[in-house]
């Protein structure tokens, strides 16, 4: 059964809007009022929103509002998650199992590529290569899919925006669980596969993943965050977006590897900050490497550089949680400009 955005709405008007009204399916569209102008505090025993004209939230407490927000709304958030997985999949023959197939073909049209850079180099075409290029590919399908979803998510759901009072938040947060959820299937199907057939075993570097996953959830919240806001106002965005996704994944690590390009090359390369997180999962995964040691490769002229260094990795991680935090702050300040572009 279909979550229809009637329901979502009474879900959502379960609580009271920011000037302390309750907001029914057919009230009049609410914006958030500025910071400046007033402050909110919330009483948990009934969860009634106050506002207090005479002061203004500032510093933490800001962050405290935001992160209350989203767990006071996160049965709505549950229920926006499974809204978005039954339209994704709905009167689909194959259901739910294109959680598992979109991977895979994405998996297949590398190993083309694979296949056809080793043919015109005289290479051989090596297992662990292929299996390190699957994660990656894995991992770059999570990040398209959840910014290519959560893009026009604002724009899309306006008949929700306008009728009741919710954190906004809740649209791109959600576009990125509900891809999480389906790269979490692909992923576990994926590993079965390196395991039987390139015989990849369970190691204890695979613990790595845990916050590399984390890092690679952050920078995904972080642009979605962005990209759904600015296609509010700039309705091109979501096109953007889409040429970006086509073209990105030539400029990112996914079917190759950095050293290709030499010393020079490869570190322009991880300036990428998804480079540096494709090639963690790679490292802790498929070569069973322990992150916080370097990788050193040759040169042709024999000059021997670093491949990887738990440096690029900390720089992944200041820009994927700067951004992060900064992309949050930056809607929750523009939020309340959202009802007037409608």
């Amino acid at each position: 059964m279909q979550v229809s955005n009637e329901e979502l709405a009474n879900k959502s008007g379960n609580f009271a809007g920011p000037n302390g009204q309750h907001q029914s399916g057919n009230g009049q569209p609410q914006a958030r009022q500025p910071h400046s102008q007033s402050t909110m505090s919330l009483d948990r025993s009934d969860q009634v929103w106050t506002w207090s004209a005479d002061e203004h939230l500032a510093g933490f407490a800001v962050w405290r509002e935001m992160i209350w927000e989203i767990c006071s709304y996160r049965e709505l958030l549950g229920q926006l998650v499974l809204r978005d997985i039954r339209i994704r999949y709905k009167q689909a023959i194959m259901g739910f199992a294109w959680a598992l197939l979109m991977p895979l073909l994405i998996v297949a049209a590398g190993c083309l590529v694979k296949i056809a850079l080793a043919h015109a180099s005289g290479d051989n075409v090596d297992l662990p290569r292929v299996a390190g290029m699957s994660i990656k590919a894995l991992g770059w399908a999570f990040f398209a899919g959840s910014i290519g979803f959560a893009a026009n998510s604002l724009a899309s759901n306006m008949s929700l925006v306008t009728k009741v009072y919710f954190p906004r938040e809740l649209f791109p947060f959600s576009a990125v669980i509900t891809q999480l959820i389906d790269t979490c299937v692909g992923g576990g199907f994926l590993l079965i596969l390196l395991g039987f057939f390139a015989r990849i075993s369970i190691s204890v570097h695979w613990l790595w993943a845990v916050p590399v996953m984390l890092l690679l959830i952050a920078i995904t919240a972080a642009a979605a965050l962005v990209l759904s806001c600015a296609n509010v106002f700039f309705r091109d965005v979501k096109y953007i977006v889409q040429i970006v996704l086509t073209f990105g994944i030539f400029f990112t690590p996914v079917f190759y590897e950095p050293e290709l390009f030499g010393p020079h090359g490869s570190f322009i390369m991880m300036l990428n900050p998804l480079a540096p997180i494709l090639e963690a999962f790679r490292l802790a995964i498929v070569e069973q490497h322990n992150l916080l040691l370097p990788v050193v490769a040759e040169s042709h002229d024999g000059v021997q550089f670093a491949t990887w260094h738990i440096g690029f990795l900390v720089y992944s991680a200041v820009i994927s949680v700067g951004g992060f935090l900064w992309a949050w702050r930056y809607f929750h300040k523009m939020e309340f400009l959202f009802a007037e572009y409608v």
